[in-house]
Formats: C-alpha cells, sequence, structure tokens
C-alpha cells in the first residue's frame, strides 16, 4: 500500500489536507484516485490508514479509516552517526542507508582533512531533509531521522552523549572489544583520514578508538557498514 508523508501541527483532524507537492504525487504521478485507501505518517511516529476522498484546488484530501502500526518498527538503540562531509552524490548514498538502517541522528562535520566546502548550507539541509522523507516511505519508519546542520568536529565531540566511539582507518581497538549501551554516538571520518590530533581530542573526551581490522573502506562503505554492525550488535538486526 502506498505510504505518504503529512507533517501535521498537532492531532491530526478527521480530514488530511496534503500539500501541493504530495498531491501532485498522489493525483499525477500515482494516479490515486477517491475511495482508494493508503497510510499515512507524520514522522513523529504516527501512521493512520486513511482513504482518499478526492481534490479540491490542487490539494488531495484523506479520511482517517484508523491508526495503525508502522511497517518497521524503530530501533531499541538510539544511534547517532556523525560523519565528515563527502563529496557528490556520496552523502545522500549515506542518508539514505542510515535512514533504512534505523539511525536516529545523522550529523555531517567537517574535520581538517576534509576538502567539501558547503555553499547555501539551508538549501542542502532542504534536500537531505527530503531525501529522509523519501527513504522513510520506502522502508516503512514513521518516524524521521534527525539529520543537523554540518557542525564543527571539535564542537560535536565536546558535546556528544552516550557510548561515544570515533572510527579510525589506524590504531585503535578490535570492534569485539566495544562495549555499548542502547545510546551510541559514533564518528566516522573523511575520505582523506583523521588527523593525529583529532584522535587525540576524541581521546581526550572519553571516546573509544576502534578499528576495522584489515579494512581499508570508502567513506560513504564505512558510515553504512558501522551503522549495519551497530544495529546487528546493539539494536535490532540480531
Amino acid at each position: 500500500m502506498r505510504r505518504f508523508f503529512v507533517k501535521f501541527a498537532g492531532e491530526p483532524e478527521d480530514q488530511i489536507v496534503f500539500d501541493r507537492e504530495e498531491t501532485r504525487h498522489v493525483q499525477k504521478v500515482l494516479r490515486i484516485t477517491a475511495g482508494e485507501k493508503i497510510q499515512i505518517f507524520d514522522g513523529n511516529g504516527n501512521e493512520f490508514l486513511c482513504e482518499v476522498l478526492g481534490f479540491d484546488n490542487k490539494r488531495a484530501s484523506a479520511g482517517i479509516v484508523e491508526r495503525i502500526e508502522a511497517p518497521a518498527p524503530e530501533s531499541s538503540l538510539d544511534l547517532t552517526i556523525a560523519i565528515a562531509l563527502i563529496k557528490g552524490d556520496k552523502f545522500d548514498l549515506v542518508i539514505q542507508k542510515a535512514v533504512e538502517l534505523g539511525v536516529r541522528s545523522l550529523v555531517p562535520i567537517t574535520t581538517i582533512r576534509c576538502d567539501v566546502k558547503l555553499n547555501n548550507v539551508a538549501q542542502k539541509l532542504e534536500r537531505w531533509q527530503k531525501i529522509v522523507i523519501e527513504s522513510s516511505k520506502q522502508c516503512g519508519r514513521a518516524t524521521l531521522m534527525e539529520i543537523s546542520e554540518p557542525e564543527d568536529f571539535r564542537s560535536f565531540v565536546e558535546s556528544a552523549t552516550g557510548s561515544k566511539i570515533l572510527f579510525s582507518e589506524r590504531g585503535g581497538e578490535a570492534f569485539s572489544s566495544l562495549k555499548a549501551d542502547k545510546k551510541i554516538t559514533a564518528v566516522v571520518g573523511p575520505e582523506g583520514g583523521w588527523d593525529d590530533s583529532e584522535i587525540e581530542f576524541a581521546l581526550h573526551n572519553k571516546f573509544q578508538i576502534i578499528t576495522l581490522r584489515g579494512r581499508i573502506l570508502r567513506a560513504e562503505t564505512a558510515a553504512i557498514s558501522i551503522a549495519s554492525l551497530l544495529q546487528n550488535h546493539f539494536g535490532d538486526l540480531n
């Protein structure tokens, strides 16, 4: 069944009105007609079975039939992935897969060896949030993964909470030594790797340095693999 995202100001009314962009998707792209059943989620964990009522003034409307469970449950692991900005569509891929893997929050960070310069941050953030919504529609999550504006590495490290892990291409301990609770902050470096001063700063702020022995991964592969490993060991992919 088709799923759609509608952001409610408060509790949803019996009748839901879509915005123009989602209306176009319902009517013009998918050609859904009045009387058809659809599912609507609000990004805050609520999912509804609805019936399309019709189209008026370029807006689709639907009536709530009943509140239902989302197709995909949220992971019990409160997982934040912080990743150094990477070029082009690679970061878009990380966002998409992080949503699918049940990551709670994704934070772009800038590091010493990060060579990505961001212009129009607001425009980028809007694009990233759209990717989160589209990925949530596809994978069945009813809670939107949080994605924040880019943050400086040192500022992020100082404010990080939970079990704090920095994944490094060198040094560090084996993954099997990792001890974590139900809230994890995992940091993934840039394509050029970490500067020694960054590793030292993370250690000073009580981060555990972990390396995937014998594996040299691209930044986007590392982020996706690490999310999978952490969900398998401490979340719901086990």
